[in-house]
């Protein structure tokens, strides 16, 4: 118990930068590495290499890019709404997923969204 304390405080673990765990996640992914070897070179944990080894593969350290955005000028016909108020439609498609909201949506419900798909 004595290594966890230091002057009758916890020790807290360091906050390594974001970059810093991508690169080694990423080395920890190279075939015929060994991750035990790779945290022993960096003074670190094995255990917290194979966990953001499993972060990264997640998309957890993945940088936001660009996403590419359609205009419609008209409404899709497969939406339907020929006979109701048509504002707008936001729609995200993901790999398995499609998210669509129509109308106009308030900033909170679009930050909400946003939120949601950060994870």
């Amino acid at each position: 118990m004595e290594s966890e304390v230091e002057h009758g405080r916890r020790r807290r673990s360091p906050n390594y930068p974001l970059e810093f765990k991508r690169k080694l996640a990423q080395l920890a992914c190279e075939p015929g590495l060994s991750v035990a070897q790779l945290a022993l070179q960096h003074d670190l944990n094995t255990n917290m290499v194979f966990k953001w080894r499993r972060q990264s593969r997640a998309g957890l350290f993945d940088q936001p890019g660009l996403v590419a955005v359609t205009l419609a000028p008209t409404i899709p016909p497969q939406l339907g709404v020929s006979d109701q108020r048509w504002d707008g439609v936001i729609e995200i498609r993901l790999t398995k997923a499609t998210m669509r909201i129509q109308g106009r949506p308030d900033p909170a419900t679009l930050a909400a969204v946003l939120k949601g798909l950060r994870g």
